[in-house]
């Protein structure tokens, strides 16, 4: 039998819809596979105050800055995009992991 969508017991009709409707197809970001998108933690150099950072995104210059400021807007935290890298202040990484992977990037936590 098919498992139903539900919330706190209650079936969800156009789950299913819903999803689908979130990911049109053809519209989920193309990757080669082999990069991996990695959330960690860092302090060096800034003074012991924690950024998060997000490397291994396959994106232009610009795509990272839109990017960017869709996370930090989310995370309510500064930020900036260095070398391909997407730095944003503080420990935001089980936030950011979840968004990227919303948006259909295959991003997994690193570090400790």
């Amino acid at each position: 039998m098919k498992t139903r969508a539900t919330f706190r017991g209650v079936v969800l009709r156009d789950a299913a819809q819903r999803r689908a409707a979130a990911h049109p197809q053809g519209s989920r970001p193309v990757t080669d596979g082999l990069s991996r998108i990695r959330v960690g933690r860092e302090v060096g150099g800034r003074g012991g105050k924690a950024v998060s950072v997000i490397s291994g995104l396959p994106l232009e210059e610009a795509q990272l800055a839109e990017l960017a400021s869709r996370l930090k807007k989310l995370c309510g935290a500064g930020g900036t995009v260095r070398n391909g890298v997407i730095e944003i202040q503080g420990d935001h990484r089980d936030t950011l992991v979840a968004e990227l992977c919303k948006l259909g990037y295959p991003a997994r936590r690193s570090g400790g």
